[in-house]
This record gives C-alpha cells, sequence and structure tokens, in this order.
C-alpha cells in the first residue's frame, strides 16, 4: 500500500470535511480514524477510488462523534448533512490547512507537530517516536493546539513567513526514530512550492536538498559526526543539489531576496567546490552579508565568522566573534576552531572540551571530546 498516497490525500480530505460543517479539531481526529481504519484494510481490500473511500470513512467517524455530542448545537445541525453522491470534488485546502496549522498563536512546538499530524499526514504515535518524547505527551501537545485554533475558519489563516518558520524547524529537528523528519518537511515543502508563487518558498525547499544532498557523508560508522570538510563529497547526491541549484536559480531571478534564499546561496556555494579547500569563502562571506541585511540574528553573524576566518585568515574570525556573546550555542566550537587556526593551541584544546560539555547531542559531544584530546596530543609533541 502506498502509504506516501495517503499522506498526499490527508489535507484535502480534512479541507471537505470542514466545509461540510465539521470544526477543524474534529474533522482532523475522523481522518486519522480513517487513516488507522485504511492502514488495516487497504491491503486485502484496495479501494478504486482512495479519496473518496477516505472521505466516506472519515465523514461518517465524525457524525459519530457528533450524533454522541447532541447538546452541542452546531453538532447537531452537522448531523443532519449527508456526504453528496458522485465523485468527490478537486477542491484542494492544502495550503489553507499550512497556514491554519502554523498559525502564530501557537507556540513553534506545537505548529511544527500539528503540521506534521494534519497536512503530513502522521500520526501521533510517529511524530512522538521522531521527537523522542512519550506518545501521551505528544498528544497533550497536539490536542491543545488544535483547540486554540478551534474557533479560526480555513479563511482566516496565518502569514506564509511562519509556515516557512515552521517547515525550516521540522527540516532542523534532524532524524530520530522511525521519521525522518528532514524527508517529511522536503515533501510538505513540495507540496507548497506547488501551490504558491512566492520565491522564498522555492528557497527554503533548494535549501533542504542542498543540505540533504550531504546527508549520507554526514556521519561515519557507530554515528560519527563527519564536519562539513572532512565529508567524502563523492557521496553526495549530485541529483538533489542539480535540482537545488536550479530551484534556487529560478527564485533569485524573480529579484525578491529572502533569508532562504540568501542561506541555500551559501549551501550551493559549499555544494559547488569539488573539496574543502576550493570552498568559494569570499562569496560566501558576500552572502552572509546579505542575509544579515534580512536577519541580523546572532546565529548568523556567528556562522559569518567562521566564513571570514575560512577567507580572511583566523584572526579576522576571531574579532568578528569577539562581536558577540559568549553564552550562544556553538560560540565556544567556533571559538576553538578558530583558536586553533590561529596557532593557539591551549585556549583551543580547552574551547573544545568546554563546547563538548554543553553539546546537544551525543555524536556532537564525543566529536569534539575527539577534537580536545586531538588538541591536546598536539600540544604534548
Amino acid at each position: 500500500m502506498d502509504e506516501s498516497l495517503l499522506r498526499e490525500l490527508v489535507p484535502a480530505v480534512i479541507g471537505l470535511l470542514v466545509r461540510r460543517g465539521a470544526d477543524f479539531a474534529s474533522a482532523e481526529d475522523a481522518v486519522q480514524e480513517a487513516l488507522i481504519r485504511a492502514l488495516e484494510t487497504w491491503p486485502d481490500d484496495p479501494p478504486r477510488d482512495p479519496k473518496a473511500w477516505l472521505v466516506t470513512a472519515a465523514w461518517h467517524r465524525f457524525l459519530d462523534a457528533a450524533r454522541a455530542e447532541t447538546s452541542r448545537r452546531g453538532r447537531e445541525l452537522a448531523v443532519r448533512v449527508e456526504p453528496p453522491a458522485g465523485p468527490v470534488p478537486a477542491t484542494d485546502d492544502t495550503l489553507r490547512l499550512y497556514f491554519l496549522c502554523a498559525h502564530p498563536t501557537l507556540p513553534r512546538s506545537s505548529a511544527v507537530a500539528l503540521t506534521l499530524r494534519a497536512v503530513g499526514g502522521l500520526t501521533t504515535r510517529q511524530i512522538a517516536t521522531a521527537y523522542l518524547v512519550p506518545e501521551t505527551t505528544m498528544a497533550q501537545r497536539i490536542s491543545r493546539a488544535k483547540r486554540r485554533i478551534a474557533g479560526l475558519p480555513l479563511d482566516q489563516p496565518g502569514d506564509l513567513a511562519t509556515v516557512l518558520r515552521v517547515l525550516y524547524l521540522v527540516f532542523n529537528e534532524g532524524y530520530g526514530g522511525d521519521l525522518d523528519l528532514a524527508a517529511e518537511a522536503i515533501r510538505l515543502s513540495r507540496q507548497l512550492v506547488a501551490l504558491t508563487d512566492e520565491p522564498e518558498v522555492a528557497g527554503l525547499l533548494a535549501l533542504m536538498l542542498l543540505h540533504h544532498a550531504r546527508r549520507a557523508s554526514r556521519t561515519g560508522p557507530g554515528g560519527r559526526l563527519v564536519p562539513l570538510d572532512e565529508q567524502d563529497r563523492s557521496r553526495w547526491d549530485t541529483g538533489l543539489i542539480t535540482e537545488g541549484v536550479a530551484i534556487l536559480r529560478a527564485a533569485l531571478e524573480r529579484d525578491r531576496l529572502g533569508e532562504y534564499q540568501a542561506q541555500a546561496a551559501i549551501a550551493a556555494l559549499h555544494a559547488d567546490a569539488r573539496c574543502a579547500a576550493e570552498t568559494d569563502w569570499a562569496q560566501i562571506v558576500e552572502w552572509y552579508d546579505e542575509l544579515l541585511l534580512l536577519n541580523d540574528s546572532p546565529i548568523v553573524r556567528l556562522n559569518r565568522a567562521v566564513a571570514v576566518g575560512e577567507a580572511d585568515g583566523a584572526r579576522a574570525g576571531l574579532a568578528a566573534l569577539a562581536e558577540l556573546s559568549p553564552d550562544l550555542p556553538r560560540y565556544a566550537a567556533v571559538s576553538a576552531h578558530l583558536h586553533e587556526r590561529a596557532g593557539d593551541l591551549g585556549p583551543a584544546a580547552d574551547l573544545y572540551a568546554e563546547a563538548s560539555r554543553a553539546a546537544t547531542s551525543v555524536p556532537e559531544r564525543d566529536h569534539l571530546t575527539r577534537q580536545a584530546a586531538r588538541v591536546r596530543q598536539l600540544l604534548g609533541r
């Protein structure tokens, strides 16, 4: 059975139920129950029209729930509405559901989870596994999010920037459990690109593709982290790189630069280098300067300091880093790298050790610990 087809149908089915009178939370619950039923029955008895099957099953689930809540006048009215006979209309509410699930009134963590469930068609268990939290915790998070947007109609959604931010966060969650969140974010972003004509949406997709192309080379045996400059570039997915660059070029030609396009341009320059030594760091610094005009954040400045250190020398990078707060995530790791390149091995070893203690993942911690040990070995010589 094609589970990807099921996921693609979910937004349209939810939208149809909402148009027939269901509130968003009830429609989403009904569709999830219909999906479970589909997973149980379709392998042995596949429907001729999967979308119509899901609409009918979800509508019946909704009616059952509505009849159990007869005290609510709106639900009683919905019970009297029966699904029309004939083909299911092709109205696509996917884009509206993106905006509703990523509404600015929701906390970002809740918006991400709700987007994965309502638009991505994932079960609560899958999302909980991906985030390494108990299923009950994720269920509560999703329920709270649905209650918060329960009174918002589909024609009063949030803004595009929030939708893109949610997808960006989904991608950056990385890879955990049985679900590849990065691949899921790419799938959802492809849908959004097909539904809107904004170059920044294309820029985000390009950024994801260019980063995802390096996935196979990012880790070594036992999950060991491999830094960008040490990665085996022959393992990079040239198909994804070619696609990402083409999408980015088309977006940049629109002359409406956004931060995701700028980030994608930086990723494209890394992808274009046949080896780390051939990286065009000067142009990367220029793109970071463009990015700062769009998003002057400490994290962007931190990454720019690394690029300056590569383009203009470690001392220049340390000077750029000195303008930032040492409390920033990865500050110690960046400082260690620049101090090592400048020949300051003592401070570099201590900073690598400090960074390892602040690492947020086991692979990152182990990598920084090895870096500290390596530099101390150099000192011993």
